[in-house]
This record gives structure tokens, C-alpha cells and sequence, in this order.
């Protein structure tokens, strides 16, 4: 099981990598092509879907990789026991913020398909398309989390922590 998810998470952040060059891509077409006066419609949305979609995406891979941002000043300055009962609590509430997160966006995508909502721009892109990208991100996101908080409740420490405790 521990290989599946770790394969998950890097699939991901592979794919946020891969939007992220077809954020470089819109944009340095949409610019080619201003250049030679012919116009694309929908190059600066896709290139905003691209983004959003490598930002999702790379939640869970970066999460998993110890690189979000953590106040760890508080958790170095506490005993073993303490540091682990604080960071479970800490990924207890952040579990649960990610599934309302993974919830919500996997419902937009429904209602924006249900409905037929379509971009205002010219391409008139439905927007459960780019928003998909989304949905998928913030899920592996929960996963991630949830794993790390089952990994921590288990009693298994950190192994991304970069700081050295000062009580040991």
C-alpha cells in the first residue's frame, strides 16, 4: 500500500510538472503569436487553467515531500511526546480542511457539468473540464493527509522534519 501512494503523490507532482510546461507553452505562444498579429482565443485562460491545475496537483507531492510551509518552532521547542501529540492534532484539523476542500471540489465539478457552465471567454471552454484538475488535486491532497495523520496517530515520526529538537 505504501508504494501505491507514494507512486500517487509523484504521479501527481509529475503531472503538476507537466502543466506547469503547458503554462510556459500558452504563454510563449500567446506571445509568438501577438508578435506575427494573429490572435488564438483562449490562450490566457488555458494558460490560468494550466496553473491552477500544476498548483492542485502538486499539493499532495509537495505535502508528502515535507516542502509546505510549517511552523515548527513550537513543535522543536516541545518534549518527543508533546511534538507528536501537537502535530497529530495539527493534521487531525488539516485532514479535515482538505476533505471539506476535496468535497467541495469534487461537488463544483458535478454542478458545473449538471449545469453546463461554460467559460465567458471566446473558446467558451465548460468549465468541469479545467475545474477536474482541481477536483483530482485536492483529493490525492486528503489522501495524503490522511495518511500522514493515520502515520503520526501510529506514533511514526516525521521523516521530513528538517529541524533538530531541542529536547532529546
Amino acid at each position: 500500500m505504501r508504494r501505491w501512494l507514494d507512486a500517487l503523490y509523484t504521479a501527481a507532482g509529475v503531472l503538476a510538472a507537466v502543466f506547469m510546461v503547458g503554462v510556459l507553452i500558452c504563454i510563449s505562444l500567446a506571445i509568438a503569436t501577438r508578435q506575427m498579429a494573429i490572435h488564438i482565443p483562449g490562450l490566457d485562460a488555458y494558460a490560468g487553467y494550466c496553473m491552477a491545475a500544476a498548483g492542485f496537483l502538486a499539493l499532495a507531492h509537495t505535502f508528502k515531500k515535507g516542502e509546505h510551509i510549517r511552523v515548527t518552532l513550537l513543535l522543536t521547542s516541545l518534549p518527543p511526546k508533546g511534538r507528536l501529540r501537537v502535530d497529530a492534532f495539527a493534521l487531525i484539523v488539516g485532514t479535515v480542511i482538505a476533505a471539506s476542500l476535496a468535497w467541495f471540489s469534487v461537488k463544483l465539478v458535478l454542478d458545473s457539468h449538471a449545469f453546463s457552465d461554460v467559460s465567458t471567454g471566446e473558446d467558451a471552454t465548460p468549465l468541469w473540464i479545467p475545474q477536474l484538475s482541481m477536483a483530482i488535486g485536492t483529493v490525492i491532497f486528503f489522501i495524503a493527509m490522511l495518511d500522514e495523520t493515520i502515520r503520526r496517530v501510529r506514533g511514526h515520526t516525521d521523516e521530513t522534519a528538517q529541524e533538530t529538537p531541542l529536547h532529546e
